[in-house]
């Protein structure tokens, strides 16, 4: 197939051109938007991600200018308009399960950063500071971390606390993991999870239910100095609660991969601008809040994964074949 390929990176490019396939991709830097949906005319497929908007508009334009499937080279779809897919007929496509270890071991890594304070630490030594003082973290062994969303990053997130840390590991989702209960993790209430954790990590997809899931009225509901991890998306969190509790000291710290704002921030160099994002400037002037910039997927493996899983999603809908990675709206809509 004919691929327009958006926002594209040096990384996305090589791990796609490192395989061998038919199909004629066309790489575009620029994130598709309003603004540059009609480079995408005349292309029969395709290829977004995370940060791309893709509401009715887009989608609209999409199939006017010819696109018949969407292959979004990522795992969330909530930013998609399936509304407007339905009116189209546009198909969908996407990588549900290209590394759950690679997402998993990022929020472990931001947990022991926030917790063991290692960006202050660093900073600290570079300046020739060694002193200790300010720098106590905790021991993972023993505490009890809550994990919200027991999906395949979830479950791999719980079974590095449990077997790793020898957490005491807990969790809640509407469907509870069989391969989660037999690890041993219990299953919680949302009410009792917050009263109880010592952290908590976000591993749950972004819909109506779990939009601002953190907010003032469970953040209230959480021990004092909880640390939270958010690996999946920044709209789970409310963002002005989370920071009321930074500073009242409910929050101990802040672990974070993903932004509700990020569209217009992440995936570019913008070290030259001013920063005019007045929430995500108050998040970085905390000491106890590391961020990372939506790199949690980022590994070789899970790269090879998704391009592989991407072309092999294209090829099942140019030769007609049934594709197990497609998301209807019904779908979609029933979720």
């Amino acid at each position: 197939m004919k691929v327009a390929f958006f926002s594209t990176k040096p990384y996305d490019r090589e791990s796609f051109e490192a395989l061998d396939h038919d199909h004629q991709i066309d790489f575009f830097p620029q994130r598709l938007t309003e603004d540059t949906v009609h480079l995408a005319t005349g292309y029969p497929a395709v290829c977004a991600f995370a940060n791309d908007v893709l509401g009715a508009a887009v989608i609209r334009a999409l199939a006017e200018g010819g696109t018949e499937v969407l292959a979004l080279r990522c795992a969330g779809c909530n930013h998609v308009d399936f509304d407007a897919v339905a009116e189209t007929g546009l198909r969908v496509v996407h990588v549900p399960a290209y590394s759950p270890n690679a997402v998993a071991e990022h929020a472990v890594a931001l947990m022991q950063a926030v917790n063991r304070q290692i960006p202050r630490a660093t900073a600290r030594v570079r300046m020739g500071n060694y002193a200790l003082h300010g720098l106590a973290g905790f021991d993972v062994v023993g505490k009890t971390v809550g994990v919200i969303g027991t999906g395949k990053i979830g479950a791999v997130f719980a079974r590095i606390l449990k077997a790793g840390f020898g957490a005491r590991v807990i969790a809640h989702d509407p469907f509870p993991n069989p391969d989660c209960e037999a690890m041993g993790v219990e299953y919680v209430s949302l009410d009792a999870l917050f009263e109880q954790s010592d952290v908590i990590s976000l591993h749950c997809p972004l819909t109506e239910d779990s939009h601002h899931l953190i907010d003032a009225e469970a953040i209230a509901r959480m021990k004092p100095g909880v640390v939270i991890v958010n690996t999946a998306r920044g709209a789970v969190i409310d963002t002005p609660a989370v920071i009321d509790g930074l500073k009242s000291g409910r929050i101990g710290g802040l672990g974070m991969d993903v932004y509700e704002h990020e569209g217009p921030l992440y995936f570019e160099d913008r070290s030259d601008e001013v920063l005019t994002d007045d929430l995500f400037a108050r998040l970085l002037g905390f000491h106890n809040v590391v961020i990372t910039g939506h790199q949690a997927f980022l590994t070789h493996e899970a790269l090879e994964q998704i391009a592989s899983q991407t072309l092999q999603n294209l090829t099942c809908i140019e030769t007609g074949t049934a594709c197990e990675r497609e998301i209807t709206p019904a779908e979609e809509q029933a979720d």
